[in-house]
């Protein structure tokens, strides 16, 4: 089998960021939200940097012959397309900050540069300097007598190039560390005027970033030396730490591990060096051979070299409505009833919920109860990543302190949130929680919850599966579903799971969950064998983050070669390359990049009678499908599947957010017909369509419950009306005392 339907995992990705970056340009996307994705690219080119170019260097030293299994490149080839690329971009997203900033100083915030000051507005910054910022400073000389000082990943720096005033023609090299405990934006006094309306009309906001200033007043720090040149910088390491098989023969914590290899990625190798502005060739020479960074991997960029300021901004903006998204809110499911528990619901029917359109509050709300149920004997979860100030951590706690047998696997490799989830799980075992860490070689990703009652003489279960996170932040802002059931089958499987991971070893022979590593690929692979005995009857629908596993990559070629339609949606990587004759000509892909970050796995096999609907927390890769402990759930009852279903075909008639990916492998938006369809703002109006006919639930309330359930109460100042047929959902809300009108379109 040739490459010629693969995309390389890589260059893949940058495709995608390149979609991020498009949003940044659309301007159809309020200006601020505009910026908010400029720094989304920037910070998801650095984690790239870390995580992906570092494993292309470790690859490199360890075996330069190994290649790509997909496209058949080197990791030095990889490396060098990786580099022509992002090459390619920042250039776009310089002139797309430039202009974005070109419209905020319409609204009063203005970056101004270093030599467009006027006399006054540099003496004011140097002032500053001065008072505020010299005495913070720590400079280093970089010489034979002086080592090259630890560059930290990601902080900025100036570096100066020196020459001595008593000795002529003698260089070195300085450098001064931007002081972390300053703020990142220093504003310019207002202008005073006489005029009231030019009063109104100023620009309040004229201000440069920190590292500018440091820059612009660098010689008055260095007073034996002359400046030759000078620059801002920042460096980016490799963070791609690896966990040492060994270290679990040690009869060592495996949290003080963690501890240790969080310390260590921030001391690994150099992998890029980025500029700010246009440094001369000598500069850029000293730095790539002290970091010992290749010329291809410096880039130089006009834009800041990180976005990190913009919270200050925003509070300078945050009373003009215009600049940013119309504030939604998550709404009640109509499925959950306000004034009937939790675990009686969910032992009538299945519950699903659809985040963030629908409120994760529901979710902790059976927690909640759980915690105080005198039927309830243990509690079990996974734990990937949490919020900082989580309510679901204190419901376990709470659990624990009432006497429940609670047990929470944290994963403490979680990658960037290690710290986090170590803090997490000392404070767990402080109120009394049983905490384990996962299997030596394996994640667990998963998303399961397992909650056991004794009642009478027997057990049952409510079992919880997600696609997403025990996050409430990110549950306002990725797309994900949630699964609530008392099947007991499944919960019979999660108890299965649980007690494997007791045990240290991976779970096998499930009935219904699909559970990786033993039990979720193969299942898949039978799936797909048995569209393909259907021919064009079949039909697959995927949706998924990526698309790297090379099994099932050629499993759902084979399945396009038998006839069968397959559908994906893949919000990221997708080394699969639809539409070439003869191989993937029946497969389609789609992007979606939108206000939301799309997260949820929909798994979809079969029409009719044959169809089989599950959600899932694992992607099509490899480390997800093989080296991860990972689960799916099948969606059982009737109209939670169709509502999946339906989730995802109205996903694929997005023609506003949507991209199309050709047999080029290139990405192109969808067209966008006769009506415009935005699939995300489509499924908010939907949520607040049915949270308002939920007020009406008192039929169903007496199903469940003796006692009506309570009308749904609007959240505060907010008041929503269908005005006619095309249902425009007319908010009203308030942002800082500024009532705010907000008009979504429901496409019909």
């Amino acid at each position: 089998m040739g490459n010629e339907f693969y995309d390389n995992r890589e260059l893949s990705w940058l495709k995608f960021n390149e979609r991020v970056l498009e949003e940044a340009k659309d301007e159809t996307t309020p200006l601020f939200e505009r910026l908010r994705f400029v720094q989304i690219f920037c910070s998801n080119l650095d984690e790239f940097f870390m995580i992906r170019v570092g494993s292309l260097h470790d690859k490199l030293l360890v075996d330069p012959k190994d290649r790509d299994n997909k496209t058949n490149m080197t990791p030095k080839e990889q490396l060098s397309a990786v580099a022509k690329k992002v090459a390619a971009l920042l250039p776009q997203k310089d002139a797309i900050y430039a202009e974005i900033m070109r419209g905020l100083s319409e609204f009063g915030v203005r970056h101004i540069s270093a030599d467009l000051l006027t006399p006054e507005e540099d003496a004011y910054f140097k002032a500053y300097f001065n008072r505020e910022i010299r005495p913070l400073l720590f400079t280093g000389i970089v010489d034979k007598k002086h080592p090259v000082p630890f560059l930290k990943n990601g902080e900025i720096y100036i570096g100066c190039k020196l020459a001595k005033k008593t000795e002529s023609g003698k260089y070195t090299f300085g450098i001064l560390p931007v002081p972390e405990n300053l703020p990142r934006v220093v504003f310019l006094p207002p202008k005073k005027s006489s005029s009231a309306a030019d009063e109104k009309n100023r620009p309040a906001g004229r201000f440069m970033l920190v590292e500018e200033i440091i820059h612009r007043f660098a010689k008055l720090v260095w007073g034996n030396f002359d400046i030759i040149s000078k620059c801002i910088f920042r460096v980016t390491r490799n963070a791609d730490i690896q966990i040492d098989e060994g270290l679990f023969d040690h009869d060592v914590d495996f949290r003080d591990i963690m501890s240790t290899l969080v310390k260590k990625r921030k001391k690994l190798s150099p992998v890029r060096v980025e500029f700010q502005g246009n440094p001369d060739s000598d500069t850029v020479g000293i730095l790539s051979k002290i970091l010992d960074v290749e010329r291809a991997f410096v880039f130089c960029q006009n834009s800041p070299l990180t976005m990190g300021f913009l919270s200050t901004l925003e509070k300078r903006l945050e009373n003009r409505a215009e600049l940013f998204f119309e504030p939604l809110s998550p709404q009640r499911s109509p499925a959950v009833l306000p004034d009937v528990p939790m675990i009686r619901q969910i032992k009538k029917r299945d519950i699903l919920l659809a985040y963030p359109y629908e409120n994760i509050n529901q979710f902790i709300r059976l927690l909640e109860e759980a915690a105080d149920n005198p039927n309830v004997v243990s509690i079990k979860i996974t734990l990937y990543r949490v919020a900082r100030d989580s309510k679901i951590i204190n419901a376990l706690n709470k659990a624990a302190e009432n006497g429940k047998n609670v047990l929470a696997l944290v994963e403490l490799r979680a990658r960037f949130d290690e710290e986090n989830n170590i803090g997490w799980s000392k404070q767990l075992e402080d109120a009394g929680v049983n905490v384990i860490y996962g299997l030596d070689d394996l994640k667990v990703h998963s998303k399961l919850l397992l909650i056991t009652l004794r009642e009478g003489n027997g057990v049952s279960y409510i079992t919880q599966i997600g696609t997403g996170n025990y996050n409430e932040r990110t549950s306002k802002l990725y797309t994900d579903l949630t699964l609530m059931t008392a099947d007991k089958d499944i919960g019979t499987d999660a108890s299965f799971v649980f007690n494997a991971l007791m045990v240290g070893a991976p779970a096998g022979g499930t009935n219904k969950l699909l559970v990786a590593p033993k039990g979720l690929k193969n299942r898949i692979v039978e799936f797909i064998d048995n569209e393909i005995t259907h021919g064009t009857d079949g039909y697959i629908g995927i949706k998924m983050n990526a698309l790297t596993d090379r099994d099932l990559i050629e499993k759902l070629a084979e399945a396009s070669r038998a006839g069968v339609q397959v559908k994906l949606i893949v919000r990221g990587i997708c080394c699969l390359v639809p539409g070439v004759k003869g191989e993937t000509e029946n497969i389609s892909v789609i992007s979606i990049v939108g206000r939301f970050l799309e997260h949820s796995r929909i798994y979809i096999f079969g029409k009719d009678e044959r169809r089989r609907v599950y959600i899932s927390s694992a992607d099509f890769m490899t480390r997800n499908t093989e080296r991860r402990v990972e689960v799916a759930a099948p969606l059982l009852d009737k109209n939670i599947a169709d509502r999946v279903c339906d989730i995802f075909n109205t996903m694929l008639m997005d023609n506003v957010k949507a991209r199309v990916m050709g047999p080029d492998g290139l990405y192109r938006r969808a067209e966008t017909g006769d009506k415009p369809l935005n699939s995300q703002l489509y499924f908010y109006d939907k949520a607040y369509t049915n949270a308002r006919s939920a007020g009406n639930t008192a039929a169903n309330s007496r199903m469940i419950n003796s006692e009506p359930a309570a009308p749904v109460i609007p959240e505060e100042n907010d008041t929503r009306s269908d005005t006619s047929e095309t249902a425009v959902v007319k908010i009203r809300r308030v942002r800082n005392d500024v009532p705010v009108k907000v008009k979504i379109r429901r496409i019909k």
